[in-house]
């Protein structure tokens, strides 16, 4: 499905009825790489209006040259949620990228937000120095690399840290699909030096949101770290705040039953929050 926006096009696809979530992937890939493991939490209770959008610049989502950054991405977004969810109240999935537009989406309408789930989620942290840890690799089969693609194997290494064929043919099936049909050339311009970060910091508005919260971070994950994230607690009063081991960025692949488990738990508490 296409919703028409003033700096371009946002692609989404609606699965079920019932309480809207949005769901927002992470940088380089599109909604699918969220779809193909939060869908089976439903095949038991189908109450959520699961809604996953493919992020700007990404998947079917197109931009105009008006699109110069993060702000603009937001604003289109919220655009499309004034659109497709008018005057109602929803919940919010972001992961990675995606977790730093839903920050941004909560700052912007945090009445009408129920629950926030923040997977490996990236922070505004402009010109600060971020708490990394090492990139580490616990299980590496180099019999799998020798015909995959250059790009593919370079996106593999950096993002998991557990490099086996299962893990492998979870992430061709699931992310890299996303990843073929992103816009490269916006992607890879200039536009992260002056456009990633937003001019305003998101929640600087409100001393608490008491929402029921999920943050969930990889204890290996040295793209966006974990221990930066703990500020976040102190704004989000009703968080549960996980740091999974033997994880990197790629949560949803390397720890799918214990994220699953731990959204469901989530889901159930927005549901007791608001009945």
């Amino acid at each position: 499905m296409e919703c028409h926006v003033s700096k371009g096009i946002i692609n989404y696809e609606v699965c079920g009825e019932g309480s809207p979530i949005i769901v927002l992937h992470m940088m380089g890939t599109d909604h699918r790489s969220m779809k193909s493991w939060l869908e089976p939490i439903f095949i038991e209770r189908d109450d959520w209006k699961r809604i996953y959008v493919d992020i700007p610049a990404h998947g079917k989502s197109a931009i105009t040259e008006q699109v110069k950054g993060t702000e603009d991405m937001l604003d289109m977004i919220i655009e499309f949620i004034d659109t497709v969810l008018p005057n109602q109240m929803f919940s919010v999935i972001g992961a990675s990228f995606g977790g730093y537009l839903a920050q941004g989406i909560i700052h912007k309408k945090r009445e009408s937000i129920k629950g926030i789930c923040l997977l490996a989620t990236a922070l505004h942290l402009p010109g600060s120095e971020r708490k990394l840890p090492a990139k580490v690799v616990y299980e590496e089969d180099n019999s799998l690399f020798g015909e995959l693609d250059e790009d593919i194997y370079i996106a593999f290494q950096l993002l998991m840290v557990y490099q086996n064929k299962s893990n492998l043919l979870t992430f061709l099936k699931e992310v890299q699909p996303g990843r073929s049909l992103a816009n490269r050339e916006f992607l890879a311009s200039d536009w992260k030096k002056e456009g990633y970060y937003y001019k305003f910091e998101p929640f600087s508005n409100v001393e608490q949101l008491h929402q029921p919260t999920l943050i969930i971070l990889g204890r290996q994950d040295s793209i966006c770290g974990y221990e930066d994230q703990i500020k976040l607690l102190r704004k989000f009063n009703h968080a549960s705040f996980a740091i999974l081991d033997q994880a990197g960025h790629m949560i949803q692949i390397e720890q799918r039953a214990t994220l699953i488990s731990l959204v469901m738990d989530w889901l159930f508490r927005v549901d007791k929050h608001f009945n």
